[in-house]
């Protein structure tokens, strides 16, 4: 071919621009469950059992990762939900989804935002879930719940922000913190001012 640089630029221009990894991260979703209970709204969390392959007694969002005959995230996310606290699939009003994000783990995570009617009769699978737990949204946005620790890098360059909230006996950090400041960030506004 002749014209190589012409033809180049064309198919340059033309393709869509994506991040490569070093590694390439596993698809996974989670569904960010949200409800309603005597006129507080609250976020729904799980806690990890110890017996679990990762994150062994962690809080957590239910999700895991995208099966193959999964038609898409939020059917990931429905069906892990379905799976890990017997929150039914047609029980769940999705409202959309947050921002990706890649964890240390090798993780793509796709949060699912959904409501839920309050209350639930939960069925946790027990080999990998001991608990489900809410937290109403205000005290997750009050800034005064958040702690936000430094740490170092593994390769040279800024220290890097770990984030936690002390919810009575539960710390929510990781990528939990991660999607749930996400959250924040976008429902703040929606909350008005505390009664």
């Amino acid at each position: 071919m002749t014209d190589l640089p012409n033809a180049l630029r064309t198919t340059l221009a033309a393709r869509p621009i994506v991040t490569r990894a070093e590694w390439e991260a596993r698809p996974a979703a989670v569904l960010v469950p949200l409800y309603c209970d005597a006129g507080e709204w609250q976020v729904l969390f799980t806690l990890r059992t110890e017996q679990v392959e990762t994150h062994k007694g962690q809080v957590s969002f239910p999700g895991g990762r995208v099966d193959p005959e999964d038609h898409d995230r939020v059917e990931t996310a429905l069906r892990e939900a379905e799976e890990e606290i017997g929150l039914h699939r047609e029980d769940v009003r999705v409202l959309g989804q947050l921002d990706p994000l890649l964890t240390v783990t090798q993780y793509h995570i796709t949060p699912v935002v959904g409501v839920f009617a309050w209350p639930y009769e939960f069925v946790l699978s027990l080999s990998e879930l001991s608990v489900v737990f809410g937290a109403p949204l205000r005290w997750l946005a009050d800034p005064a719940h958040l702690e936000t620790r430094l740490r170092e890098p593994m390769a040279p360059g800024p220290k890097i922000p770990v984030y936690y909230f002390h919810f009575g006996n539960y710390t929510i950090w990781g990528a939990t913190a991660r999607i749930l400041l996400n959250l924040l960030q976008v429902v703040e506004p929606l909350l008005g001012p505390a009664k």
